[in-house]
């Protein structure tokens, strides 16, 4: 059983959602993953689906089978047997290039941090990251992880039309997007990894839990990946 009892709380008619802490922490994180974990092994009657997040996990049903008494009652029963470990999903490798004009904000990352354009890259790359979820739009996988150096607030406006592929951070987080949309992050280099795979079974490239490494290519690397990756 977790070391502090998590909420429920009735969603609509068809979810509960199971609240581990108020705030972000490693470990009611590892809590969330270890309640999404068990319910793939056994789930409730009637189980739809479970979508964790930062610290709370979302688990929906189908009415017609079951209700919120039933399925807490499950959730409850998971919670007395559950074992939570450190998370350890697969380790994953993504490129990064970080020209200047790929990564438009290194500039002013090094200016409000006092450090050398190099050694926020260097920051990044030395960054230990971890899936914590996914969220706001297809395949946007959050990572933990950001070096405390480089940590830096959300812009104060977001820019409009930032590139699918574009490695982004705010705060202690980092993320990949799969989509060309306006983003209020900062703006350190582009990748040409495919994080939406294709594949219906595993659409995205993460898992919440894995481990993800950044590894720095040249402008030249860069261009003929991205090119092998829309002409594939």
């Amino acid at each position: 059983m977790p070391e502090h009892a998590p909420k429920f709380d009735a969603i609509a008619d068809h979810a509960v959602l199971v609240g581990f802490a108020d705030t972000i922490s490693e470990e009611a994180h590892a809590q969330v993953v270890a309640l999404d974990q068990a319910l793939a092994d056994n789930p409730p009657k009637g189980f739809v689906e479970a979508v964790p997040a930062l610290v709370n996990l979302l688990v929906s049903f189908d009415v017609m089978a079951t209700d919120h008494a039933a399925v807490i009652a499950h959730l409850k029963s998971l919670l007395d047997a559950l074992e939570v470990n450190s998370v350890s999903g697969r380790a994953r490798e993504v490129l990064v290039c970080y020209d200047a004009e790929l990564g438009p904000d290194l500039d002013a990352i090094a200016s409000a941090t006092g450090l050398s354009v190099d050694a926020v890259i260097n920051a990044h790359l030395s960054g230990d990251y971890r899936v914590l979820m996914y969220g706001f739009a297809p395949g946007y996988a959050y990572l933990s992880g950001v070096a405390d150096e480089i940590q830096v607030p959300r812009k104060t406006k977001p820019v409009r039309d930032v590139p699918a592929g574009s490695v982004i951070i705010a705060g202690p987080q980092c993320l990949v997007t799969t989509l060309t949309m306006p983003t209020g992050w900062s703006i350190i280099g582009q990748s040409p990894t495919r994080i939406l795979t294709g594949d219906p079974d595993a659409p995205f490239l993460f898992d919440v839990g894995d481990q993800v490494t950044f590894r720095r290519i040249d402008r030249a690397a860069f261009e003929r990946m991205k090119d092998e990756t829309v002409h594939a």
